[in-house]
């Protein structure tokens, strides 16, 4: 670890040039005492590593020194493509694994490409998961991961709704979808899922996970993407079922795809005209009638719903029971 340490020391004062302890501390990850004994080991075998006192100082390489010691190892190569993604890479045991290839790329590009790479880095920057919502705990995903890359077998006890049971899985993949990870895996032959069958489990309801020395052969064919998307389709279209006719207001259209994304989306591409009032009318499709209505209330007073009849008594109800929640005051 300490040797990939200084590689990495080395290439950030190759590539940025001056930087203070503290700096280079913070990029690393460590100690600035650890930085300092760093320093003076890669002095020690030749590198020449200068510093500078002052207000303006810090550590920097002889003007014209460069390392060509840029070649990438195999699961740094592998992790570049997190590269937008550096919470995620660390929840994979890849963080540093990450920050070492990002500097070998830099490192080898000419100056004006590695200054567009700063430019571009400086000015976006991708945050993968949902608004006010804590991370899942997923103390398992790197043995997860590791498992996906060695093709090996794994068995462990996952909780679902109706309590927890025990697979064997074959893991193929791992998906991140709105701050959540995802294992997508064969069932093993003896579990109730059925031989060959191609599940979907959430990487925070693992309970138990011991990697077993099996390795197992990956389906000829099998698309990762492809069968997510496919997933997801199979997923919406069994959720949302039924269809609930709308009034909106201009407010309820915009709150609408906000509340229910690519189905709010649907529902206002076929919308009917808008009236004197401003309202219009659509069709949505909703999941079964509780959770409907829970989520019909969450559009307020910018909505009303027209029909199934079911439908709206049910949302009637709601509304006369929250009402007596709150009497006026006297």
């Amino acid at each position: 670890m300490r040797a990939d340490r200084l590689l990495s020391l080395l290439l950030l004062l190759q590539g940025r040039g001056r930087m203070t302890a503290p700096e280079l501390a913070a990029d690393l990850g460590v100690s600035v005492r650890t930085v300092y004994r760093d320093i003076e080991a890669l002095s020690s075998s030749g590198v020449p590593v200068y510093a500078d006192r002052g207000p303006a100082g810090g550590y920097r390489l002889m003007d014209g020194y460069r390392t060509r010691l840029t070649g990438l190892t195999g699961h740094e190569a592998g992790s570049l493509f997190l590269s937008g993604l550096p919470g995620p890479a660390q929840e994979l045991g890849l963080g540093a694994v990450l920050t070492t290839a990002q500097l070998k790329v830099r490192a080898a590009l000419p100056d004006a490409l590695a200054e567009h790479s700063r430019r571009v880095q400086d000015r976006f920057h991708l945050d993968a998961p949902g608004w006010f919502r804590d991370a899942d705990p997923v103390p398992y995903l790197p043995q997860v991961a590791d498992a996906v890359w060695e093709q090996r077998v794994l068995q462990v006890r996952y909780q679902r709704w109706q309590g927890e049971v025990r697979r064997e899985l074959h893991p193929l993949g791992i998906v991140l979808k709105g701050g959540i990870w995802y294992a997508v895996a064969v069932a093993a032959a003896q579990n109730a899922d059925g031989e060959g069958a191609v599940r979907t489990y959430r990487i925070s309801r693992l309970v138990e996970v011991s990697t077993a020395d099996e390795t197992f052969e990956r389906p000829a064919g099998f698309d990762l993407p492809g069968y997510w998307e496919a997933s997801t389709q199979r997923l919406e279209a069994m959720l949302r079922q039924e269809v609930a006719r709308l009034r909106l207001s201009p407010a309820g259209r915009r709150l609408l795809v906000a509340k229910f994304g690519t189905s709010g989306e649907r529902a206002l591409e076929g919308a009917g005209p808008s009236g004197e009032d401003g309202w219009a009318e659509v069709e949505l499709a909703v999941e079964s009638l509780p959770v409907a209505v829970s989520d019909l209330l969450s559009l307020g007073a910018e909505a009303e719903v027209l029909g199934p009849p079911a439908l709206r008594e049910a949302v009637i109800e709601a509304v006369r029971a929250l009402a007596a929640r709150y009497p006026p005051k006297v």
